[in-house]
């Protein structure tokens, strides 16, 4: 199957975000992508909380959405929204991952579960839950033959929310991200390649890259890994772009055959903690 990634510079308005992506995800299309997946903060990047919070509407009323919602029909693909800034029901915040069948429908929505609140060595902080409700809830979703295991960038380093979505029948793990660039450099592939093969599952990670109107700076490289653990397709930089890979559906079920880690799995009691 033919899938796409596209790696985005968000802007910090809606309208301007819908302008940027919308060529990309027409690209991909083009090319013959029938799955086309978008990274983390597809509508909207603005990290002053003051300045983001009165932009955020619910998931159905936001441009963005709309129109990958148009595009998707338009066009007959899958489009993974891979994530979205929005207001929930409750008037809290999320960040929300959709899944856009080719009838223009949203068929599964995940929030993330693990908040990015760090302070990194060069001094950078983020505090993700000051300004988002985390979700409570693993997600899994068909799109056509790919069996999928929602997830969102930090998401990435709790390799236990992948056994689960694997254990669940997952075969394709999205990670939609918008790594920082230390970060990034140190982690970024080794952790992708790492879930893949822990799972048998395919990973697809489109993401933010370059440097951002709210000045934040994001990694790019995009990729693709295949369930053995090898990266079939990557960009090498942080521009904007189309990253497009072909999927050999049957890998997952080879990998779980010849490491049958999933299966061999036995409970065990947790050890005491230190002094």
């Amino acid at each position: 199957m033919k899938i796409a990634l596209i790696q985005t510079r968000t802007p910090a308005t809606q309208a301007a975000a819908l302008a940027h992506v919308l060529p990309m995800v027409r690209e991909a299309a083009a090319a013959g992508a029938r799955f086309i997946a978008t990274p983390e903060g597809t509508n909207v990047l603005q990290k002053d909380r003051e300045a983001l919070l009165p932009m955020l509407v619910g998931l159905e009323e936001d441009v963005v959405v709309s129109g990958l919602r148009a595009a998707a029909q338009e066009l007959g693909v899958w489009i993974l929204l891979g994530s979205a800034l929005v207001k929930r029901e409750d008037g809290k915040a999320a960040n929300r991952s959709a899944l856009i069948s080719p009838e223009g429908a949203i068929v599964a929505t995940y929030d993330k579960l693990h908040m990015f609140d760090v302070d990194l060595p060069t001094g950078e902080t983020a505090r993700e839950s000051a300004t988002y409700e985390p979700g409570d809830r693993a997600v899994t979703a068909r799109a056509g033959e790919l069996k999928l295991g929602m997830t969102v960038c930090y998401d990435l380093r709790f390799p236990a929310l992948y056994r689960a979505l694997a254990l669940a029948g997952a075969e394709v793990m999205t990670i939609p991200a918008a790594f920082t660039r230390p970060t990034g450099a140190a982690h970024w592939e080794v952790l992708m390649r790492a879930r893949a093969i822990e799972t048998g599952a395919f990973v697809l990670a489109p993401a933010q890259g370059g440097r951002h109107e709210d000045g934040r700076g994001t990694w790019g490289h995009s990729l693709v890994v295949a369930p053995w653990g090898e990266v079939i397709a990557q960009l090498d930089h942080d521009e904007p772009g189309v990253l497009i890979a072909d999927l050999d559906l049957a890998a997952a079920a080879k990998a779980r055959a010849a490491i049958p880690n999933l299966v061999n799995a036995r409970p065990f009691a947790e050890p005491r903690a230190l002094a």
